[in-house]
């Protein structure tokens, strides 16, 4: 996926306690509801009576099954990482809520899935959750705040369809939380007793907001005019998930290879799109059902652009058809349980075959993305292999006669001339979000070094909008991308999609064994 030149991730935030503060004022300035009223609808309304023996509803139900695994992989790696989080914040509260579920429209929630942060740090994926690292005291305490489940013996249970378990199914207790995720686990209605405590002695309160309203309320009453917008909590996640372990590299392989499969999927039902007048809707739905058998489902939104719709980097619509001739720009990606993601993109030609004219350009693209591979490896600046891919796109925009200086001349950091057709970064790094780690400081990312364990994509290429008059008419309306993740190591790279084919004779080798 093209990512973003600025990114659209959310602020941390940082407040300092008001001097002898004890609580939230007795007037806040704005009124939240309670993190439940935040996205509990009354969805009561229209739904058909209860029964109206609530002994009756309550009684004979033998005790839930666990929900927690204990054996999830992760757990193994997260007081570690909570440890880490504290060193690099010393005498600071902080807060990383796990999120809440949101509304889609009226009373259909879109499927929960947990802020990144919160499930690094804890493995645990309960919406309505609070992470609370303490470092305050001199020596760091964790402490996980979560809605206790209903329990089978009250109203809630049968009555609450947004809480219920007998509606939404069972939550895991505080004792199996605890014991699972080996960190100490209180109930949600604590938390704000004990943040309040805790704000006191805190010489800066750190939270990530806009995960969850409520938490951000509490803090802002609690701190005054001190609360303000900061980086440092997200940039210092963001900087300790920048390099993964043989774990996490082991999770992106999957989701590549599911990915893959996904590919595959959509190739054999290529003939079937091609009928369809939303072709690209239907491809983007065969890769939909792979990702959701694979995974959580699709890791962004799907792109499957066909013809001119090729040319804008993040078309999402993916309601054309499919048109002999034409190229289509399939960017896609599995998020798979634990979150990690791929994100790989292939521009295929609807006839299984490319033009001269496509072929040509797609070489050009496919000469850069190997620019941009061959420069990877421990020690090199991570802006040489973006580098490396615009000189490789440079070279072919003047063999296309669009570029009419030296490639050093157009490189030059007043020109960038190869950027009219190619706006967006050749690569980003990768993980448990797909843009992963935006906000580590400038120093350790953009303008830093890689490092073994690095992740990221190479992902160049050329758009040429149906509109610029820039560019002979034969490629007005041509869009090439070429996206592959790759893990550093300390002497090259490691593709992990390396069997996803690249080249044109490879891609059309492969169309003519799937795309019957």
């Amino acid at each position: 996926m093209t990512p973003r030149t600025t990114s659209s991730a959310k602020r941390a935030t940082v407040a300092e306690p008001m001097p002898g503060a004890a609580g939230p004022p007795a007037e806040p300035a704005v009124a939240v509801p309670a993190a439940s009223a935040l996205w509990t609808m009354p969805r009561a309304v229209n739904r058909s009576p209860l029964p109206g023996d609530g002994a009756f509803m309550t009684a004979g139900w033998a005790d839930p099954e666990p929900v927690i695994d204990p054996d999830d992989p992760v757990i193994a790696y997260t007081a570690e990482r909570r440890s880490r989080l504290a060193q690099a914040l010393p005498a600071e509260l902080l807060i990383i809520p796990a999120g809440l579920p949101r509304v889609r429209s009226n009373d259909s929630d879109h499927r929960f899935r947990p802020g990144t942060d919160h499930v690094w740090l804890t493995g645990n994926d309960v919406a309505e959750s609070v992470l609370v690292v303490d470092t305050t005291g001199g020596e760091a305490g964790s402490i996980l705040y979560l809605r206790a489940p209903s329990g089978r013996d009250g109203d809630e249970f049968w009555q609450n369809d947004a809480l219920g378990d007998l509606w939404v199914g069972p939550r895991p207790t505080l004792a199996e939380t605890q014991a699972a995720l080996g960190i100490e686990t209180r109930p949600l209605t604590d938390f704000t007793r004990d943040f309040e405590r805790a704000a006191r002695r805190a010489r800066r309160i750190r939270v990530l907001p806009t995960l969850d309203e409520s938490v951000d309320e509490l803090v802002r009453q609690t701190c005054g005019t001190a609360f303000s917008p900061h980086f440092a909590l997200k940039a210092a996640l963001d900087e300790l998930r920048l390099i993964k372990n043989d774990w996490e590299i082991g999770q992106l392989q999957l989701a590549v290879d599911g990915t893959a499969r996904g590919f595959d999927d959509c190739l054999e039902a290529w003939q079937d799109a091609r009928a369809e007048p939303r072709g690209e809707r239907y491809l983007e739905g065969t890769f939909a059902r792979r990702a959701l058998v694979e995974g959580e489902g699709p890791a962004y939104g799907s792109i499957v652009a066909a013809g001119s719709h090729a040319t804008t980097l993040h078309y999402t619509r993916n309601t054309g058809p499919l048109v002999d001739g034409d190229l289509v720009l399939m960017d896609l990606g599995v998020e798979l349980p634990s979150l990690y993601a791929a994100d790989i993109t292939r521009t295929l030609p609807v006839s299984g075959t490319f033009t001269p004219l496509q072929r040509d350009v797609y070489s050009i693209v496919l000469r850069a993305q190997q620019a941009g591979i061959d420069a990877l490896r421990a020690g090199v600046r991570f802006q040489d292999y973006q580098d490396a891919c615009g000189r490789s796109l440079t070279e072919g925009l003047i063999e296309l006669g669009l570029i009419r200086c030296s490639v050093d001349e157009a490189m030059a950091p007043s020109a960038s001339y190869h950027r009219r057709w190619s706006i967006s970064r050749a690569g980003h790094m990768l993980g448990m979000d797909v843009h992963d780690c935006n906000h580590a400081p400038h120093e350790t990312y953009l303008g830093g070094v890689l490092a073994a364990g690095h992740t990221l994509t190479v992902e160049p290429g050329l758009y040429f909008q149906p509109g610029d008059l820039t560019v002979p008419a034969e490629l007005r309306g041509l869009g090439i991308r070429i996206e592959d993740d790759l893990v550093v190591t300390e002497t090259s790279s490691i593709l992990l999609s390396a069997g996803l084919p690249r080249t044109p004779a490879a891609v059309e080798e492969w169309m003519g064994a799937l795309a019957r």
